[in-house]
């Protein structure tokens, strides 16, 4: 733990430059071989999707697998140009995959990302505009189908970050064995994402806000930060409120952390985080 705890450390202040698409990857391969995680690559209609999931499931006999779906990564350069490569900087997500404190885990990239998007012809659009699109929706959920089979797992937990989150939840809503859905400062809604920051809509994507009644008998918790200036936590308000016509029993848990913002502490605290899911409705 100690040695894994060091390389999350170099590799967060290493956020603070622009390193290539292939020293990102060395970095997320740094700390998942750590852990005795490998990478696989998954080949979908429309994507191929980088995963990196333990060498063997450290829980043979579970029928759960949690996927953790990572967030929009590096999509933008400056507020007008996109990035030419999606690949995220930080590796906040695998961290929290590798912090998960019991059950079996993997992760699951998004389209475009740890792949020469220029060379597979993945287009800017699916980090952009369309980044939340049908074929990425599908293409997501064919790359559950092989982590799932190959975990053995007869249920899943999504954990989507920021625009992981999105797609974790439009994933789930045209899923059977979806029975958990947790977000960590999800994009919930983008229209009301777009409108509070004042840009340019998403228009080539899916709305998770549109797919709340296919998701009312979906377990949820949606935790946000509470000085989260990027994915603010009425966000995930306005979410919720589109289920106030259902009982209790079917609304979102959503839970405000305090001092935290899109970034801090989330693999720190996820393991307590974590362990929050099992405790009883307040």
């Amino acid at each position: 733990m100690r040695r894994f705890g060091l390389l999350l450390l170099l590799a967060l202040a290493a956020c603070s430059t622009i390193p290539s698409g292939a020293e990102r990857q060395e970095a997320y391969d740094r700390l998942a071989q750590a852990r005795g995680w490998r990478l696989e690559r998954i080949a979908t209609a429309g994507f191929e999707l980088v995963a990196w999931r333990p060498g063997r499931y450290p829980d043979p006999e579970s029928r759960r697998l949690t996927v953790y779906l990572e967030g929009d990564g590096l999509a933008w350069l400056t507020p007008t140009q996109p990035s030419p490569d999606p690949t995220p900087r930080n590796p906040l997500v695998l961290a929290m995959a590798l912090a998960q404190p019991e059950g079996n885990a993997a992760y699951l990239a998004r389209p475009c990302q740890f792949v020469d998007a220029e060379a597979t012809g993945c287009a800017a659009a699916y980090w952009t505009g369309k980044r939340f699109a049908e074929e990425v929706v599908a293409a997501t959920n064919d790359a559950l189908d092989v982590l799932k089979r190959q975990s053995g797992a007869r249920t899943l937990t999504l954990v989507g970050y920021s625009g992981g989150g999105a797609v974790a939840a439009l994933v789930a809503a045209r899923r059977q064995d979806v029975d958990r859905l947790v977000t960590v400062a999800g994009n919930l809604d983008h229209q009301a994402w777009t409108t509070h920051h004042r840009v340019t809509p998403l228009t080539g994507s899916l709305n998770p806000a549109d797919a709340a009644a296919a998701l009312r008998h979906v377990r949820q918790w949606h935790f946000v930060g509470a000085r989260d200036e990027i994915m603010p936590p009425a966000i995930a308000a306005a979410y919720a409120d589109r289920y106030d016509r259902y009982p209790p029993v079917e609304r979102p848990e959503v839970r405000v952390e305090p001092g935290f913002d899109h970034h801090c502490c989330w693999a720190e605290a996820w393991p307590r985080l974590w362990r929050s899911l099992d405790a009883p409705r307040p």
